[in-house]
C-alpha cells in the first residue's frame, strides 16, 4: 500500500522504515527537512507540504499523523481536513492522544466524508526491529482496508508460545499483536489503560529496588546491612522468575552499566495517559488505588527523588527514549 507518514521522531521515522522494509510505498514530511532527507536517502518519497503529501499519493489518500499529542497533533489534523484531504481519505493518528478528541475528529471527518482511525501505538524506540504492538478504533470497513499496514507494523506471531485455552474463534490479530478494539476512541483508550498500567508496574520495580538499595546505604546496624549487587538481581529475575518482563530487562540492562545510575536525576515525568486514566477511572466509579498511586509519585519525584525514581528514569529512558523533567 502507499502512505502518507506525517511527523518523523523517535516512532514515526522507523515506522516509514519498517513500513518501507514489508515492501510498502512510503511518503514523508516533517517540519525538520533533515528528517525527511534522511529517509529519503532510505527509499522514501520525500515530500515538502502537506499537500505534497497529497499530491503524491493514491486514491483514497491515507495519511499516519505521529506528533506529540495536544496542539502539534490537533493543528496538523485541522491543516489536512482543510483542504488537503479529499472525500475518502483515511486519517490515522498514531500518536499519545486522548480519547474523546479522537471522538470528536471522527464525527467532524465523517461529515467530510473523510475516515478517521486511532492508533494506540506501544513499541517505542525499539519497533523497528521488534515491531509495534497496536490498538486500534475506526469502522471495521476502514480498518480492514488498512490491514495491510498493521500487519507490517505489528510484531507477528514470533516465539511467543500460544495461549493455553484460547479458542480457535478468537480474532487472529492479536496474537499477532494488534487489535481492532471498536469504534473511533476505542484505541487510544485502550492503550490510555496500557500506559496507565505500565505506571504501576514500573512503580513496583522502582519500589522494590528501593527497598533493596536501602539496605545497602541506609544507617542500619552492621549485622542488618547486606552488600547488595543489584544488577545480578535483576539478571536473576528476568531467568525463570514470575516477575519477568521487558521493563525488567530494560531495569537489568541500565544497573550493569551503572548500579548508583548516576546519569538520572530520579525528576520522572508523565505524558499524560496516566492523568487520563485516573480520571477515566473516577468517571466510571472503578477504584484504581495502585496506578493512582504510580502517579502521584512521578509528581512526588519532582520535589524529593530517591532511588527508585533514578529507575523510573532509566525504564523511560530505556524502551521510549524518554529524558527527565529539567531540574
Amino acid at each position: 500500500m502507499k502512505i502518507g507518514i506525517i511527523g518523523l521522531g523517535r516512532m514515526g521515522g522507523n515506522i516509514a522504515r519498517r513500513l518501507m522494509r514489508g515492501g510498502h510505498e512510503v511518503v514523508v514530511w516533517d517540519r525538520n527537512a533533515e528528517a525527511v532527507s534522511a529517509l529519503g536517502g532510505e527509499g522514501a518519497i520525500t515530500a515538502t507540504s502537506l499537500d505534497d503529501v497529497r499530491d503524491k499519493l493514491d486514491k483514497p489518500a491515507i495519511f499516519w499523523v505521529m506528533l506529540p499529542a495536544g496542539a502539534p497533533t490537533e493543528e496538523t489534523i485541522q491543516a489536512l481536513c482543510g483542504d488537503t484531504c479529499a472525500e475518502g481519505d483515511i486519517i490515522i493518528d498514531g500518536g499519545n492522544t486522548f480519547w474523546k478528541d479522537d471522538v470528536r475528529r471522527a464525527k467532524a471527518l465523517a461529515e467530510k466524508g473523510v475516515h478517521y482511525v486511532d492508533v494506540g501505538t506501544s513499541g517505542g524506540v525499539w519497533g523497528l526491529e521488534r515491531g509495534y504492538c497496536m490498538m486500534i478504533g475506526g469502522d471495521k470497513e476502514t480498518v480492514d482496508l488498512l490491514d495491510p499496514i498493521f500487519d507490517t507494523l505489528a510484531p507477528g506471531v514470533g516465539s511467543v508460545s500460544r495461549t493455553p485455552n484460547r479458542s480457535e474463534d478468537c480474532d487472529p490479530r492479536a496474537e499477532k499483536g494488534y487489535i481492532h478494539a471498536g469504534r473511533a476512541g476505542a484505541g487510544h483508550f485502550v492503550k490510555m489503560v496500557h500506559n496507565g498500567i505500565e505506571y504501576g508496574l514500573m512503580q513496583a520495580y522502582a519500589e522494590g529496588f528501593d527497598v533493596l538499595w536501602g539496605r545497602n546505604v541506609k544507617h542500619l546496624p552492621e549485622d542488618e546491612r547486606f552488600e547488595f549487587n543489584l544488577a545480578e538481581i535483576s539478571e536473576v529475575w528476568r531467568r525463570g522468575s514470575v516477575i519477568s518482563s521487558w521493563l525488567l530487562d530494560l531495569t537489568a540492562s541500565a544497573l550493569a552499566q551503572d548500579q548508583t545510575l548516576s546519569n538520572f536525576s530520579g525528576n520522572v515525568a508523565d505524558s499524560g495517559e496516566g492523568r487520563w486514566t485516573i480520571d477515566a477511572a473516577m468517571e466510571q466509579a472503578t477504584p484504581v488505588a495502585v496506578l493512582t498511586t504510580a502517579l502521584f509519585a512521578r509528581y512526588r519525584s519532582r520535589i524529593d527523588d530517591m532511588y527508585g525514581d533514578k529507575l523510573l528514569s532509566a525504564m523511560r529512558f530505556g524502551f521510549g527514549g524518554h529524558v527527565e523533567i529539567p531540574q
